[in-house]
């Protein structure tokens, strides 16, 4: 039996996992991490906590893989699952990070993304890299770097700096950091900066001459299955790195949508729905991203993907149980929301940093609408729920818009997947069949599937479509079509009544 390990490195854990070549989860470990959030819109991670969490998951894991009586020289390889969009500056000669990593949801760059949308060429921004111009993307959170910290401006100056999104941190210093470090990022990783060409797979010239950053800083473009390099130390020492997906991207891997017309949604801090549309990219008429789903080889075609973004799904919980105290643990939350059948007229927008797909409005902020005193936390549970559910709807409208295809079926992972409440209350929104696998970690599983595809495991998708497939739970819509469109008409109501809040009320101002 071979084995694959697979890093899954999130925005609030870090996890090491490993497979057998069927598939399964033989065991794994994780790690929690702190969120550093200095002002209002502000979210950082430690770049040295990402690394580190990493290497104690692996050193732990292995541990347990061997407890279980298995020889760790059977794990023949490594993939890594990682956050997107996540930036990171670092010293190309100490290996020192610059600056905290910006995290993908940090919303600081909202003046920037209005001043760059005033430049005469701003229009050429979607239709080059396949993203609208906004404050998710990793292009402005390296110019927010240059221009306003500056140790990174004395770094760009003297050409000592290196950016990479987490793929590439985590890659350079397994493989030996500066001392022989790979500087590489997969092409699904890439695809989230604005930089780089959607059609091309390389970094476009155009891009870089629009924000201003120079290309010595930016690493390699490969694809998402082939032997970057091994692993110079640590436990994992000697193992091949030869899978790398961007969290996402790994996650519809892992749910095997090799398809046209297969849609995913991960319900993790956020919500990330991917369609499956084939060999070549669908520019968006309504509101998605373009991007690019997995390239198994260097040699091979890639496959492209549309996907609409829910900035907070699994993240509203945690807010619920960190700053509310509503609830004690995440999965209270499940027994709150079950203790009534609609949330009253309440309407919750988890707006924290702004709307992403299909609104993109960066002036949106949170609200709670329909109030009155029969509220209570009963309904604002059932209500947050509901939120990462009806943006899921507002999502998949988009997408049969733009692609023309009935969808069917909605296979569904993440944190919040694990709700029977919240993947009841999903069908009933959509009106379609929801499936949910038993086995949960899709994410990493996406990972070690393009690790295994490099080193021979398993030959191509049509052998791993061929594994064993795992049981699945399945969840049928009850709520009739009227019901469903009242409800979503009062959602859609909500949704307007958070606009243009930072108009009045601009946190950015304050320092």
């Amino acid at each position: 039996m071979q084995y694959i390990g697979a890093i899954d490195q999130g925005t609030t854990s870090t996890r090491f996992l490993i497979f057998d070549q069927q598939g399964k989860l033989v065991t794994s470990h994780q790690v929690e991490f702190e969120q550093s959030c200095q002002k209002p819109g502000w979210i950082e991670h430690d770049p040295y906590d990402l690394l580190d969490s990493a290497i104690k998951c692996a050193d732990e894991a292995m541990r347990k893989f061997e407890w279980m009586g298995n020889d760790p020289r059977d794990v023949k390889a490594i993939g890594i699952a990682n956050q997107r969009e996540t930036t990171l500056v670092w010293d190309n000669r100490t290996g020192e990070p610059l600056h905290n990593a910006i995290v993908w949801g940090d919303t600081r760059t909202n003046k920037l993304v209005k001043r760059f949308a005033k430049k005469p060429d701003a229009e050429i921004i979607q239709r080059l890299c396949g993203l609208p111009l906004h404050n998710y993307f990793s292009a402005l959170k390296i110019r927010w770097l240059m221009d306003n910290v500056e140790k990174v401006k004395t770094a760009f100056d003297k050409e000592k700096a290196m950016f990479g999104t987490v793929d590439s941190w985590l890659v350079w210093n397994l493989t030996g950091g500066v001392q022989s470090g790979v500087h590489v990022t997969d092409v699904t990783n890439a695809s989230r900066t604005m930089l780089m060409n959607i059609e091309t797979r390389q970094w476009d010239p155009q891009l870089l001459d629009f924000f201003d950053i120079p290309a010595s800083i930016l690493p390699r473009i490969v694809s998402s299955s082939e032997v970057y390099g091994k692993v110079k130390w640590g436990p994992l020492e000697g193992l091949p790195i030869s899978g790398c997906l961007g969290d996402q991207q790994a996650a519809l891997v892992g749910q095997k949508c090799f398809s046209v017309g297969e849609v995913k949604n991960t319900y993790g801090t956020g919500a990330f729905l991917l369609f499956n549309v084939g060999h070549k990219p669908v520019f968006s008429t309504h509101g998605l991203l373009s991007t690019v789903a997995y390239q198994f080889g260097p040699d091979k075609s890639p496959v492209y993907a549309l996907e609409g973004s829910v900035s907070v799904a699994g993240g509203a919980v945690r807010w619920l149980k960190d700053n509310m105290g509503i609830i004690e643990e995440s999965s209270d939350i499940n027994v709150l929301a079950s203790k009534v059948e609609d949330t009253g007229g309440v309407q919750f927008i988890p707006a924290f940093s702004g709307l992403f797909a299909p609104y993109w409005r960066d002036d949106a902020r949170g609200v709670l609408v329909g109030l009155t005193q029969y509220t209570n936390k009963y309904h604002l549970s059932r209500a947050v729920l509901e939120a990462a559910c009806f943006s899921t709807r507002a999502i998949l409208d988009a997408m049969k818009n733009d692609g023309n295809l009935p969808l069917k079926v909605l296979k569904a992972d993440g944190g919040m997947s694990n709700s029977d409440v919240c993947m009841q209350i999903q069908a009933d929104v959509l009106g379609i069949t929801v499936e949910r696998p038993a086995m949960n970690e899709t994410t990493a599983l996406g990972a070690a599937y393009a690790a295994g595809l490099a080193i021979g495991v398993w030959k191509d998708t049509d052998a791993i479509q061929k594994l064993t497939v795992d049981t699945k739970d399945t969840f049928q819509p009850k709520w009739k079509t009227d019901e469903r469109e009242k409800r979503y008409a009062m959602w859609e109501a909500a949704i307007e009544r958070s606009y243009g809040w930072t108009d009045i009320y601009d946190s950015s101002d304050e320092s």
